[in-house]
């Protein structure tokens, strides 16, 4: 049925202050609407007319278009006029702060909203058309004004005004138009190039990987002004790709003067005290992977009469970095180590690090022991915490204990006599321990791990499955011990501490797991809100070609774990009490939690301690620390994937068994399932047949053959091209889909 086009009514052309025209330069009325909006919101309270043309530096002739826009905007509600020359910001307003989040497309979106006047409330980050983004990068910290929310909840907004720039300099690649030379941003969320003014070195090679200082706007368009500041050299090197993740994501990566100058006038004695526990008699032991190089962790385990006495001794990182110390400052910035192949990013120097509080075998070092008795069934019910003096007796590797525990390798037996018996132990412990856990419901996801070897020239040697044995899970089981006993105690004895804290998946989320579960042929358990349901959805799957997908379409749908110092206790683990105590060297939380068990420990034996005022400091930690870990953890996946692309280049042509990962509209995308090494399928590559995709069932079908790619799928590809300048891998299809055994 054919509609009837209605007349087009042409209506008198009349500039709205908040018209829309993408392709048109910002108008002055425009200018000035953002710049009186601004002004309001930082102003707090009503102003007056003269106040306002005061505060803008109008012109005498400006205050009739004044007039009328306060008029039109007072009664668009944006607006309220208080008396007869006084405006404040109206009902609506639609004002907040955010940080700008670019796609390399232009648009963006703005996350994090905040407000001076009251919390924003939308269900969606607002969204910033090109144009909308006026001239904001990605990074900066912007005033928006939601003009308009969509039906599906998603809000529309303009940028205002910068309120703080996010990057000055980037990393890019260069080239040469001319006498000119360009810088190509690296991170595709700046779509625009840079001109080089000032000094560049003549042997600038097209293709070098630099650091450049942006110094303003270029009068032409996606053009930036800036100057050099660091030549890297060549892409594919290892060190230059780990430069270019050090830029992308701002890590701080050099101590201050005054860190290194306090660090080289510490003391490396360590004396004896009173207040310090001795315990160089236990036999502790540290288990770590075979290149470790910091051991912030010993454990020992005695046998009683009740039970087992295990102690967990960490390195007193407290000891040597004090509150406010330049140490602490740098500590507190990075948040924590970031760890990339064959190299590192520490919180701390190396002096720390890798040496003082580094328990390494058979040197007294200072630490913080957790000394907990436990019954024959692993049931808690005693802890005792405390500064100590340890000396580990042995280091052993993960490989050495599970020959010793697992394979029973009358060799390496014969080899580590001494410790048998204190290793049986510790493997009855942490075997009740494990099933204590597994008895409340913690749920165990079987997320495998890659792990990338190096050669002597800082090339990918080989890319492995990294292997999890029983050390693994008995190293695990201590520490989560230790770290549940100290948060409880924080409980207990109502303290003010950083908890680490993972909630309740949100009910949609779930849902949508569930559909997702279904078009897979999954005969789900009724749900229930525990995570005993999550562990038996897991239990369907295990071994199967489906665990891979099923862990993380689960994994997608929790919330991410943060740090806090509110308890809510810790859903992944079925544990009400959790925090982070272990590993003082790498993270900063751990740091503060040292803190916080030492001051209540002083308190409790009366030494005299000045209370210090930490609700607020805390209250700030955890967002800041939560953020600085998921910064690391990203950093730390892109620059795995990174080397991943590169190991690929010289593989073109050869052919690998893959699973389906995700499928949309556009493409397949396909994990390796040996090298988990991730790519895609485009769908236009696909020659065979017309695919449409099905968003229902999460798959794409052939509209002749019937032949469909669901997530889930194995089958195998062959390697079609890498893209190392945008980070791709493209795969193609060499046969039908692989069918499950």
């Amino acid at each position: 049925m054919r509609h009837k086009r209605r007349p087009q009514h042409k209506k008198k052309s009349r500039r709205s202050p908040y018209s829309r025209e993408n392709n048109q330069k910002q108008t002055r009325e425009e200018a000035f609407d953002q710049r009186l909006l601004t002004l309001l919101y930082h102003s707090g309270k009503s102003l007056g007319s003269n106040d306002i043309i005061q505060e803008l530096d109008l012109a005498h002739s400006a205050r009739k278009p004044l007039h009328n826009l306060l008029t039109e905007l007072t009664k668009k509600k944006i607006l309220k006029q208080t008396d007869k020359h006084h405006y404040r910001l109206g009902p609506k307003h639609g004002l907040a702060e955010g940080i700008v989040d670019q796609s390399s497309r232009g648009f963006g979106f703005v996350t994090g909203l905040t407000s001076k006047i009251a919390p924003p409330n939308y269900s969606k980050d607002p969204f910033l058309s090109p144009a909308n983004m006026r001239s904001a990068l990605h990074g900066d910290r912007v005033l928006i004004r939601v003009f308009k929310v969509k039906k599906d909840g998603r809000p529309e907004a303009e940028v205002l005004s910068i309120l703080e720039r996010g990057r000055d300099r980037l990393a890019g690649f260069v080239s040469k138009e001319g006498r000119q030379v360009i810088v190509t941003p690296e991170d595709p969320r700046y779509p625009f190039s840079i001109i080089l003014s000032g000094k560049v070195p003549r042997d600038l090679q097209d293709g070098d990987a630099v650091i450049v200082q942006i110094t303003g706007e270029s009068d032409r368009s996606n053009r930036q002004q800036g100057t050099l500041l660091e030549v890297l050299g060549d892409p594919n090197s290892v060190d230059v790709q780990m430069r270019l993740v050090i830029e992308k994501f701002s890590l701080p990566h050099l101590f201050s003067e005054e860190t290194l100058e306090q660090t080289q006038a510490i003391s490396e004695e360590i004396i004896p005290s009173k207040s310090r526990m001795d315990l160089r008699d236990i036999d502790h032991v540290t288990i770590d992977g075979e290149t470790a190089k910091d051991f912030d962790d010993a454990v020992a385990v005695e046998k009683t009469r009740t039970g087992f006495r295990l102690y967990v001794s960490i390195a007193d990182v407290s000891h040597y970095v004090a509150p406010g110390s330049p140490l602490d400052k740098d500590a507190y910035q990075r948040g924590t180590s970031v760890y990339f192949p064959g190299r590192v990013i520490p919180m701390l120097p190396e002096k720390l690090s890798n040496d003082l509080c580094s328990l390494v075998p058979n040197k007294d070092r200072y630490a913080f022991s957790a000394i907990l008795d436990f019954d024959r069934q692993g049931h808690l019910r005693k802890k005792q915490f405390g500064k100590s003096i340890i000396c580990s007796k042995k280091r052993f590797t993960y490989t050495t204990v599970r020959q010793i525990l697992v394979d029973r390798d009358p060799e390496v037996r014969k080899a580590h006599k001494p410790f048998l018996t204190p290793l049986k132990w510790a493997s009855e412990l942490a075997k009740e321990l494990m099933h204590v856990r597994e008895q409340r419901g913690s749920i165990g996801f079987t997320i495998p791990e890659p792990f990338i070897s190096l050669d002597a020239e800082g090339k990918i040697e080989s890319i492995s499955r990294s292997e999890r044995n029983f050390a693994h899970q008995l190293i695990e089981e201590f520490m989560l011990a230790a770290n549940e006993a100290v948060a409880e105690t924080f409980t207990e004895q109502h303290l003010e501490g950083l908890y680490r804290i993972h909630e309740r998946p949100a009910p949609e989320k779930v849902e949508e797991f569930i559909e997702f579960a279904r078009t897979l042929g999954l005969d789900l358990p009724p749900l229930r809100q525990d995570p005993d349901w999550f562990g038996q959805v897991l239990g369907l799957v295990k071994g199967s070609p489906k665990e891979y997908v099923i862990n993380n379409l689960l994994l997608r749908a929790m919330q991410q774990a943060r740090y806090d110092r509110k308890n809510v206790g810790h859903f992944g683990l079925a544990a009400t009490d959790y925090t982070h105590f272990t590993s003082p060297i790498r993270r900063y939380p751990d740091l503060t939690v040292h803190r916080t068990l030492q001051t209540f420990l002083g308190r409790r034996e009366s030494v005299k301690i000045k209370k210090k005022s930490k609700g607020e400091s805390i209250k700030e930690m955890g967002p800041v620390l939560s953020t600085r870990e998921r910064v690391a953890i990203s950093a730390e996946r892109e620059m795995n994937d990174r080397l991943k692309i590169r190991f690929m280049m010289d593989k073109i042509g050869e052919e690998f068994e893959a699973v389906i990962a995700g499928v949309n509209g556009f493409a397949i995308f396909v994990e390796l399932l040996d090298l988990f090494v991730s790519g895609g399928i485009a769908l236009s590559s696909l020659k065979d047949d017309y695919y449409i995709f099905d968003d229902k069932h999460h798959r794409i079908t052939g509209k002749h053959s019937g032949k469909s790619f669901q997530l889930g799928d194995l089958l195998r590809v062959r390697l079609l091209d890498v893209n190392t300048r945008n980070n791709r891998i493209n795969f193609i299809p060499v046969a039908e889909k692989i069918e499950e055994t």
